[in-house]
């Protein structure tokens, strides 16, 4: 019986410490909650940028290879030594330039040599032209048969064709001793040597001598799909087009150049037709073998609506971008595009002209929320982290 009313007790004491206990941590938990509850996002941080109306050109975009305007490979004509060598690695030369100079005595003594042998003839053929005569004298006077005269006369034909017969070796000993000068025969820029001086080489032998590149003009090729094909060919048949081409780094300084051919065929394996652009290449900012971005231009749209490519979104709903109103707050509009030029994009409906658009901190931006804006950029300019293809895809 003491035992249970000790208990009893001790259970009594436990309460109200107990409760005090659950009172406090009430307070404070209810004290936490309002604090929570009052905190807010602040405005995010954007760039923005107004669409723009201009006239902008309907490009094809495509990859394109440089290639040189003309090739050829030096090679020997002749068998010889190369004696000297008129020009450095990589130098330009011209037309009718001195590139290498092979040992000529061989050469000289061979025409000499046919000059001496025409000259022997010569006289043989003189003193059978006057036998010739002689003979037929005496056949008229009775004196010879009309057959030996006859053999007399042959023989005279013979020697003078054996003088004709050494002066065509003669040209030919000529030609082979001017071919021992190796000229230049377009105006190119020389590669790697491929045969050192001393060297003696063969005829029309591999390797080759030195590789000329003619630069300027230079060509640019490019592919583009079979789905192109009728519309190239109505604007280039109606006049020229115009070829961009974009060197890697250089994507705000095009190389203008012209559509100067359209391949026969279509390539049944991929689809697609090649193009060739002249480009006069004074500067030389293109150089074969390199690629670059071309755009080849069809027409002009008149009015388009332009924004910076980097503002266009992507979502469940299709695309979509940022307008930020007049009271700083960001709008998510649904907007239709129908192509691209260099950095921007053209959009069909959804914006107007004047509106801004935000292109850098979407990531932060909520619809129907404040922002702040930073800067305003023009709508070709979307920051310097933007620039990216500057042929863009292909309207």
């Amino acid at each position: 019986m003491k035992q249970v009313t000790e208990r009893a007790r001790r259970v009594l004491l436990l309460l109200p410490l107990t409760a005090v206990f659950l009172l406090s941590g009430c307070e404070k938990s209810g004290s936490a909650q309002p604090a929570g509850a009052a905190t807010a996002h602040p405005p995010a941080p954007v760039v923005v940028a107004r669409v723009e109306q201009r006239d902008v050109p309907v490009q094809i975009q495509a990859i394109g290879n440089v290639e040189a305007y003309q090739t050829v490979l030096i090679r020997s004509q002749v068998n010889g030594q190369i004696d000297h060598i008129f020009f450095k690695e990589g130098d330009d030369v011209h037309q009718g330039q001195r590139l290498f100079q092979l040992d000529e005595r061989p050469f000289q003594a061979d025409l000499e040599k046919a000059i001496g042998q025409m000259k022997r003839d010569q006289a043989q053929a003189e003193n059978s032209r006057m036998q010739a005569e002689r003979y037929s004298s005496l056949e008229k006077q009775g004196i010879v048969s009309h057959e030996q005269a006859g053999q007399v006369l042959a023989q005279s034909k013979a020697d003078a064709a054996a003088v004709d017969a050494d002066k065509a070796a003669i040209d030919a000993s000529r030609v082979q001793l001017q071919y021992t000068n190796i000229l230049a025969p377009i105006n190119a820029r020389a590669g790697s040597l491929m045969i050192n001086l001393g060297n003696l080489i063969k005829a029309n032998d591999t390797p080759y001598l030195v590789q000329l590149n003619q630069v300027t003009p230079i060509y640019v090729t490019f592919s583009v799909p079979e789905a192109n094909l009728s519309r190239v060919r109505q604007r280039y048949a109606a006049g020229q087009l115009k070829v961009r081409a974009y060197p890697k780094g250089e994507g705000n300084r095009p190389v203008d150049g012209r559509l100067t051919f359209i391949d026969n065929g279509v390539d049944m394996s991929t689809g697609m037709f090649k193009l060739k652009g002249t480009f006069e290449n004074h500067d030389r900012r293109l150089w074969p073998g390199e690629f670059v971005d071309v755009a080849l231009e069809l027409s002009t749209q008149k009015n388009a609506v332009l924004v910076p490519t980097k503002a266009i979104q992507t979502g469940q709903q299709g695309e979509y971008v940022y307008v930020v109103g007049a009271d700083s707050t960001a709008e998510s509009r649904p907007v239709k595009t129908s192509g691209v030029y260099q950095n921007l994009t053209l959009v069909a409906d959804g914006l107007k002209p004047g509106e801004q658009v935000v292109v850098t901190g979407q990531l932060r931006v909520a619809p129907n929320a404040k922002v702040t804006v930073q800067r305003t950029l023009p709508a070709d300019q979307t920051d310097t982290a933007a620039a990216g293809n500057p042929a863009g895809g292909g309207l």
